[in-house]
């Protein structure tokens, strides 16, 4: 069962969701919609009730087909959660008296809607990513350069799964390589340097280096379709390669301004949401210097 977990917003309230690719539906965490719905202290204790009430009533089948999938929490880590597909959620936000219930619902049936075209035609991915980050402030310059970046990483990892590497730890691992090779820095302390615990690295990098790791990503995708590498350390070693040939324009790059081009700002330090138009772009902080 191939699934993308991801956490959407209603009205500022979390809802973690999760995407099943076989049965193309989405998945949503039942005590997330019940905590929108009612502001309980407890909405697992909630849910808890809500399923005895509905059993007593002879209703069963409302969660009958709820399910227990992975998702994020709190802490970061992923746990089991009861998750419920569109119809599902559906009766039990029926089975709760609420003044969000309609626009829980309309909000709901948009999420599902918008996925299924998005499969249809990818383009419509793209340009929703796009609408995302003009949202959050983000120039159309740096936009343009991370949905490129977006391309090469499906490609690179497009060729990790061709060469047999597999997901979760394995490609975090190659992941950590590249971006060691080029920056010096494994992800996590790249993280820990821009004063970053959960958000995107890629998202909060500047101009320069999100072209150098692009770079990098681009370098070891072209190096593997070439050399064909099976199994996890053969694409070490092309990940190494890939990001050493970034390394290299970074050194020269960082030889011709006299500083390091390895930076510890962040989005949030520069981008701010603002209004439509007014949009700015990550600068390159002239005065860091690499540690």
């Amino acid at each position: 069962m191939s699934q993308e977990a991801q956490i959407q917003l209603f009205e500022n309230a979390k809802i973690r969701v999760v995407w099943e690719d076989e049965q193309e539906k989405y998945f949503f965490s039942v005590v997330d919609v019940i905590q929108v719905l009612t502001d309980s202290s407890s909405a697992k204790r909630y849910w808890t009730d809500l399923k005895r009430r509905l059993k007593a009533e002879g209703a069963e089948q409302v969660y009958a087909k709820i399910v227990q999938l992975k998702m994020p929490a709190a802490d970061g880590k992923k746990y089991l959660t009861d998750a419920a597909d569109l119809e599902q959620i559906l009766r039990i936000v029926q089975s709760i008296p609420s003044k969000k219930a309609e626009p829980l619902k309309q909000w709901l049936a948009e999420q599902g809607r918008r996925r299924i075209e998005q499969l249809q035609d990818p383009e419509l991915s793209i340009e929703q990513a796009v609408a995302d980050y003009r949202r959050l402030g983000y120039g159309e310059k740096w936009i343009n350069q991370r949905i490129r970046s977006i391309e090469v990483r499906k490609e690179l990892t497009d060729e990790w799964k061709r060469g047999g590497v597999e997901e979760g730890v394995q490609f975090a691992s190659l992941t950590d390589i590249l971006t060691q090779a080029w920056s010096g820095l494994k992800t996590k302390d790249y993280k820990h340097l821009k004063g970053l615990r959960k958000e995107s690295l890629r998202d909060n990098m500047t101009n320069v280096e999100l072209a150098l790791n692009t770079l990098a990503e681009a370098s070891a995708t072209e190096l593997s379709q070439k050399r064909n590498p099976k199994g996890f350390k053969a694409n070490a070693a092309i990940a190494k390669e890939g990001g050493n040939v970034a390394k290299v324009a970074r050194q020269q790059l960082e030889q011709s301004l006299g500083q390091s081009v390895i930076s510890s700002k962040k989005a949030s330090d520069y981008i701010h949401p603002i209004e439509e138009g007014k949009a700015q772009e990550l600068p390159f902080d002239e005065n860091e210097k690499q540690n």
